[in-house]
């Protein structure tokens, strides 16, 4: 198969080429390169899709990957490309609602799309720019395959939020947990998921799926990452009052507990991916993705790891005790 992707430098869209090379595909990635290198074995072409030399690739391609954010630069790449299978890489953001449970495709509310390239500068303009883009390629692509990821997890993820767990986890000690253990919430390798968007190209899969790792409890996970990374940590839930009175925020960045939602968006960690499985997703265990996460960043000085600071955390346990005599 002749694959095409359009990135191919960082996270998902280098994953994606890692394995499709692997498994002796002829791949292509188009990008700038600013970002890091592709995988070995893949060849890269020069492209800015900003404006885009689409003469520079040549030939035709049997499939195309791509996860661009910005509807213009589909449009474009549709242009040229929309003869190939599309699997285009969307986002649970792409749902107007995110507090409803079990949602799917076919049950939960879209955001309304925006077609023009405006600054992406919220969850809902990032959500309303993909349903665009989604359209755009369900519309003139040949055979097109929406996938819409929830978290996304593992060596090289730039966001930095489960990467947090494993860290900290394996440094022991009292640690501080969000709210409650029984939580739900949804992860995926990204490996994982980018060998079934490879496998999607192979078999020409069409259609619109959520992708993303069964609904667990986040205690559960918690206990997995504790066990695969060692540690010896002992976990903390504090409620939900306590920890906002305290400026401690959700999901992540500067002093966060990473995978903490609030009430009215749980349904961002509990979609119904089981049509997914159905169509071949499968994931591997959450404890496996910690240790190889943990080694990517002791390997990577400079990897991001976002959440609370160890000083911010003793500070908060520090005024837990307190504050129970």
């Amino acid at each position: 198969m002749k694959l095409l992707v359009l990135g191919g430098t960082l996270f998902l869209s280098r994953a994606v080429a890692a394995d499709a090379v692997a498994r002796g595909h002829d791949v292509t990635c188009a990008a700038r390169g600013t970002s890091g290198s592709v995988p070995d074995g893949a060849q890269h072409v020069f492209l800015d899709r900003a404006a885009p030399d689409w003469s520079a690739l040549g030939g035709e391609w049997d499939a195309v990957v791509d996860v661009a954010r910005t509807p213009g630069w589909v449009a474009d790449a549709l242009d040229h490309l929309a003869d190939a299978h599309w699997t285009f890489v969307s986002t649970i953001s792409v749902y107007a609602d995110h507090s409803i449970p079990g949602g799917t495709p076919e049950t939960l509310p879209l955001l309304p799309p925006v077609t023009e390239d405006v600054e992406q500068d919220s969850a809902e303009s990032y959500g309303s720019a993909k349903v665009a883009c989604e359209q755009a390629v369900q519309a003139r692509a040949r055979a097109a395959f929406v996938v819409r990821p929830g978290l996304i997890i593992g060596p090289g993820d730039p966001s930095g939020r489960f990467t947090y767990w494993p860290e900290r986890l394996s440094e022991g000690g009292e640690v501080l947990a969000p709210e409650s253990p029984d939580r739900d919430t949804q992860a995926i390798d990204v490996r994982d998921l980018a060998a079934w968007i490879v496998t999607g190209a192979e078999k020409q899969l069409t259609g619109v799926y959520d992708a993303t790792g069964e609904v667990q409890r986040l205690g559960d996970l918690v206990d997995e990452v504790a066990a695969a990374v060692g540690g010896g940590a002992t976990l903390l839930w504090a409620p939900a009052d306590f920890l906002l009175e305290r400026g401690v925020t959700y999901w992540s960045g500067p002093r966060a507990l990473p995978l903490w939602l609030p009430e009215d968006a749980r349904g961002m960690t509990s979609h119904d991916v089981s049509a997914a499985f159905a169509a071949g997703l499968g994931t591997r265990p959450v404890g496996e993705t910690a240790v190889d996460t943990l080694a990517w960043l002791r390997a990577t000085p400079d990897a991001p790891c976002t959440g609370l600071s160890r000083a911010e955390e003793q500070d908060l346990l520090d005024d837990w005790y307190a504050t129970r005599g």
